[in-house]
């Protein structure tokens, strides 16, 4: 997996959270327990291409890779 990849993740998982945050406030918990669970499998997408990213780039490639993650991310 790519930091972009990692990137996209991390944002659905923040989505799902809200979601979730919102879901409770409205009592809408089957809902809520619903995208709890979606956060946590995109949270542990972003924490494998993470781990993998860590291995294997150097910091200079982590700051070059990561930039062009969220630039693809904002354009799209």
């Amino acid at each position: 997996m790519s930091l972009e990849e990692a990137a996209r993740q991390l944002k659905m998982a923040g989505h799902d959270a809200q979601v979730a945050f919102d879901c409770v406030g409205l009592g809408a918990l089957e809902r809520a327990q619903e995208h709890a669970v979606t956060l946590r499998a995109a949270a542990d997408a972003a924490e494998v291409a993470l781990s993998q990213a860590l291995k294997d780039l150097t910091p200079e490639q982590a700051l070059t890779e990561g930039e062009r993650a969220i630039t693809a991310l904002e354009d799209a």
